[in-house]
């Protein structure tokens, strides 16, 4: 019995390990791309599921989110238009692709090509370009927030952020 006692142990250990591993795995796991939106408008996003592929951060809000959709109904979700611009910038369908943003100023969600973008604003991953529907005093289009994204020329920028904030 004395040497039974050792392997009666590892089996049950091996037992409870497995069982954690199936209920894990039985668990829903975080969306990061949808199928299926052909019709290429912003889908509801389950808050506290749903991957950035970019930072890989959850999306808590609708707060600056924005999706990317292309021809073939695949949709992804970002939580900063800053990440969206990184991510799409190398992707053979970049233009094809309807981008959709979530405003800080009508809450609707826009055509992202025709939003207005602060340089300051509060934003998930610290960028600080919030998009707005209406233009308002110092906001600028798509394309200027896309060329300062990819020149670094944000707010996670010390000299950029000096530069705004004067901090």
């Amino acid at each position: 019995m004395r040497k039974l006692l050792p392997l009666i142990v590892i089996l049950l250990m091996l037992t409870v390990i497995a069982t954690l591993f199936i209920s894990m795995a039985k668990e829903d796991q975080p969306v990061t791309i949808m199928t299926g939106n052909k019709a290429m408008k912003p889908l509801p996003i389950k808050f506290g599921h749903t991957n950035d592929p970019q930072c890989a951060m959850l999306l808590e809000s609708d707060h600056n989110a924005v999706e990317v959709v292309i021809p073939d109904g695949r949709t992804w979700f970002f939580d900063d238009p800053g990440c969206m611009v990184l991510w799409v910038e190398k992707k053979p369908f970049r233009d094809q692709a309807k981008i959709w943003v979530h405003t800080i100023d009508t809450e609707k969600w826009i055509d992202a090509r025709k939003a207005y973008y602060g340089v300051t604003d509060k934003t998930e991953m610290r960028y600080g370009f919030g998009a707005r529907e209406k233009e308002s005093n110092g906001t600028i289009g798509f394309d200027e927030m896309r060329l300062r994204m990819l020149r670094g020329e944000n707010l996670t920028n010390p000299k950029i952020r000096k530069k705004l904030l004067g901090i």
